[in-house]
């Protein structure tokens, strides 16, 4: 065996240990080798000895033990270490010991989230914050908005988002079309999943696909606010496809904007599911197609009544209480929301009201409903004192039921306007009360506007007439009838009634999107 040996070289200051890795020649089996250098004693006083310095082939180790000094111990050195030996300082934790750590850290959030009462089964697979500090953040901050902890519970998945890169840059953006902060919390209620998407992939082409259906960019957070759902909808799907529909059936163009405004859950509503099952139903009633297109123009929320759940029934409650089924396309068409409601409560009670208040017959309730639909909608109270009025008038029982059935209207109107149309008929007119009986759609019309000037000339020229012909017919229809020499018994007409065509005639070219709701002033 052939060994390089090493050399010790002494400085002032201090020794070097120059060693080379020996060079083996194996001439048997096993061999080990111990050499021991040594150091003149006047050195080794001052600077300590080299005890001995081993190599090993049969273990494959080598050692040199320390250098031990009279002036200074820590210069010790030891080398010392196996070959293949795991542990190091620079060492890396196994998939298998990040995996056990992901489960831990995912075990401390759920037993976090439990205590705060939130149940975290659905959130297994999604990606979760691994410390309690920051899921702890995102709650505060959902907190902040109003949520509560139901409403996580309702939507766990929420948890999955960032404060910094979901949360934040969806609530900037919606702030900045004019969605009111104080409606986050509704609208993160109704739609939490919005905060799962990109502004300019998801958010963005929605907003501009609204504009190119002819919302206003001022009317956009009204949009959104009412219905938030529509930032998850796809542009071609079921947006186009209802749109393209009520335009087909006769809603003009011009108009979508604001039926959409006002009523943008139509954007949701699938055509073969809802949309035209709701027209084939009423058309089948008798309402002409054109006619439920300008229905939809002016109260786009009646396409929202569910047809099996609310519009059917409604219909049927309507011909148990005596409504005639030719009467039911007039009786929708004055006052869609009928079949909207809760219907039979409703007819039951006022039938028995006005039972009790004027003795009012089964039959002659459903002629009042298929005059005024509105009567259903009426408050108790309301009706009570207009009959009161009516008798306080000096008209009797009878005659009383005799001008609701003729004209319920005078259960709705404003009464301080009664009085003064009455005070007029009786001190200017100078009439028997057996006329508004026979015509009490009297107390309808604009006193100063219609009553007095018509009068006033019916009285200059001597004319005698009923209240009905005086009235009942246009301002150029009056003029005619002034030329005529004797007054024709087919022109003194009773009651006005509603004339269908009238929802079916043209739209005057100032029309726009932007409907203001109907509005039922002249009612109380």
């Amino acid at each position: 065996m052939k060994i390089r040996s090493c050399a010790g070289i002494t400085k002032p200051s201090f020794l070097l240990v120059h060693s080379e890795l020996p060079a083996l020649t194996f001439h048997k089996p096993e061999s080990t080798w111990i050499s021991t250098l040594r150091i003149p004693s006047n050195y080794e006083r001052t600077f300590g000895s080299v005890t001995r310095f081993r190599c090993s082939v049969a273990d494959g180790t080598f050692a040199s033990t320390s250098v031990r000094s009279s002036a200074s111990k820590p210069n010790t050195v030891r080398l010392g270490r196996k070959q293949g030996d795991s542990s190091s300082l620079y060492s890396r934790p196994s998939l298998l010991d990040m995996k056990k750590e992901r489960i831990a850290n995912r075990a401390k959030v759920y037993e976090f989230l439990r205590g705060l009462g939130i149940v975290p089964d659905e959130l297994d697979g999604l990606e979760l914050p691994v410390t309690v500090e920051v899921i702890q953040e995102r709650i505060d901050f959902l907190h902040k908005l109003g949520l509560t902890i139901e409403d996580i519970n309702n939507y766990p998945l929420v948890l999955g988002c960032s404060v910094k890169k979901n949360m934040i840059p969806v609530l900037d953006y919606l702030g900045k079309l004019g969605v009111r902060k104080s409606t986050f919390t509704y609208f993160l209620r109704r739609y939490p999943q919005v905060l799962h998407a990109s502004v300019a992939v998801d958010l963005a082409p929605v907003v501009k696909y609204l504009q190119g259906l002819d919302i206003k960019p001022n009317d956009i957070p009204r949009v959104l606010e009412r219905y938030p759902e529509v930032l998850g909808f796809k542009l071609e799907g079921t947006m186009s496809t209802s749109v393209a529909y009520l335009v087909g059936i006769g809603v003009s163009r011009r108009e979508v904007g604001g039926v959409l405004t006002r009523y943008p859950e139509i954007l949701g509503m699938r055509v073969g599911r809802v949309i035209k099952p709701f027209m084939d139903y009423l058309q089948g009633l008798g309402i002409p197609r054109l006619a439920v297109a300008r229905l939809i123009e002016k109260r786009p929320h009646i396409l929202g009544f569910g047809l099996e759940e609310r519009v059917k029934p409604s219909v049927e409650s309507l011909l148990e209480f005596d409504v005639r089924k030719a009467s039911l396309p007039s009786i929708i068409a004055q006052y869609p929301e009928i079949v909207g409601i809760d219907l039979k409560p409703k007819l039951l009670g006022q039938r028995s009201l006005l039972q009790s208040i004027i003795d009012l017959e089964p039959e002659d309730f459903g002629t009042v409903v298929e005059k005024m639909p509105q009567v259903v909608s009426l408050s108790n109270t309301s009706m009570v004192k207009h009959v009161e009025f009516l008798k306080d008038c000096g008209f009797s029982l009878q005659q009383v039921r005799n001008m609701v059935v003729g004209c319920p209207q005078v259960l709705a109107l404003n009464l301080d306007i009664m009085k003064l149309s009455f005070d007029y008929f009786q001190m200017e007119m100078q009439r028997p009360l057996d006329d508004l009986v026979a015509f009490p759609a009297f107390f309808t019309y604009g006193l100063e506007s219609t009553i007095k000037p018509r009068h006033k000339i019916v009285a200059i020229k001597g004319f005698k007439c009923s209240l009905s012909w005086l009235l009942n017919c246009s301002d150029e229809k009056f003029k005619e009838r002034l030329s005529y020499d004797t007054i024709e018994m087919e022109e003194m007409q009773t009651i006005p009634s509603f004339d269908m065509n009238s929802l079916m005639e043209p739209r005057s070219d100032d029309s726009d999107s932007e409907y203001e709701e109907d509005s039922d002033d002249e009612y109380v």
